[in-house]
């Protein structure tokens, strides 16, 4: 299976901009002058550094602390194969349950797993949740794996030092390194695929790293690896623009897969529209258009019609499609919230709407 190709709603407002699902197929000079010296020499008043110079013994702490993380995350990370696409897995528990993205497993059952010290053994399929972008996978002979460690993706804060663990192009046990960018940005990978706020980083995310892991400092997955971005101009990819789903997100939605095989309570929230960006006469964007309204859903009973435009949210303006996706990621399904509309009237409106659940 080639890879997809997705378009970011985050970055809608300053033209589309294409996703593609990690998978891979299986397979100087100097010069001086002499002078009488001064009789006077003038100091300048300059303040002295508030912060040192990193010196060697900084530097060499920080090697040791990223050789620490590459020896403890490696073996918690393993390479998912089907006979068609090949992409990464991090083991979840001593069972034998491997979490890795919905569009590595595909239509597969059947998989074949190998760990960081090149042992292959069989796996079976758990449970999927396509929604999210999500599946597990069980491995079915024995063999040692080293459960990963999982920490609050929440805590991230841009300029996060993160590596990237997986099997980009087939190189299983590949490592890069970058920082967080953004922790929160919606991204659509069509197909009805929408992740409400993923993990922006600057780690190099290639085919094959999907379904990897994402980790901090302190060795634990922040998020699980899964697209990367492609410029629009010459189809390449752009460098140092990566996104994976938060390790808050993939935490519930596991635990659900192994217990019963699917996913009855995303917990996520959606409003469920189907909807595009609205500007003025001028072209500047000032709200998003709806196009049509799913009957039963919480949009419909708040009484939001197609023509409508959704200026605002919660109390935040929502300009674009990307800032309406980034404001509903940031709230509970189930929740109760004003939405700011403009009928084709020009009649301002204040709705109260029940977010749905991403999934339902």
């Amino acid at each position: 299976m080639s890879p997809r190709s997705f378009v970011a709603l985050a970055l809608i407002a300053a033209g589309a901009a294409t996703l593609v699902a990690c998978t891979a197929p299986a397979e100087t000079s100097s010069s001086s002058t002499t002078s009488t010296a001064p009789s006077v020499v003038v100091v300048p008043n300059v303040a002295p550094r508030s912060t040192p110079a990193p010196g060697a013994g900084d530097l060499g702490a920080l090697q040791a602390a990223f050789l620490d993380v590459v020896a403890r995350v490696r073996p918690e990370v393993v390479e998912v194969e089907t006979k068609s696409d090949l992409g990464s897995g991090v083991v979840y528990d001593n069972r034998g349950d491997i979490v890795t993205n919905d569009h590595v497993v595909g239509s597969a059952t059947s998989f074949v797993v190998q760990t960081v010290t090149g042992q292959t053994v069989p796996a079976t399929l758990v449970g999927t949740y396509p929604q999210g972008d999500l599946a597990v996978v069980r491995v079915t002979a024995p063999v040692d794996l080293q459960p990963a460690t999982f920490a609050n993706s929440a805590e991230l804060a841009p300029g996060s030092i993160v590596f990237a663990v997986g099997s980009p192009l087939g190189l299983s046990s590949s490592v890069t390194e970058g920082i967080v960018s953004y922790n929160g940005r919606p991204a659509d990978e069509g197909n009805g695929v929408q992740l409400p706020a993923t993990i922006q980083t600057s780690a190099a995310i290639n085919p094959g790293n999907s379904g990897g892991a994402l980790v901090d400092l302190d060795g634990s997955v922040v998020g699980i690896p899964t697209l990367a971005a492609v410029a629009p101009e010459g189809n390449a990819q752009a460098g140092g623009i990566g996104f994976a789903i938060p390790s808050d997100s993939v935490r519930p939605i596991v635990d659900q897969l192994i217990a019963t095989g699917h996913v009855s309570n995303s917990g996520q929230a959606v409003m469920t529209i189907n909807g595009s960006d609205a500007v003025d006469a001028s072209g500047n964007p000032v709200g998003v258009v709806v196009g049509s309204v799913p009957s039963g859903s919480g949009v419909a009973k708040a009484g939001i019609r197609p023509g409508d435009v959704v200026t605002g949210l919660a109390g935040q303006p929502t300009p674009t499609l990307a800032e309406l996706e980034s404001v509903v990621a940031g709230l509970h399904s189930g929740a109760t919230v004003t939405a700011d509309v403009v009928t084709p009237s020009g009649r301002v409106q204040h709705v109260s709407v029940v977010l749905d659940r991403l999934g339902d």
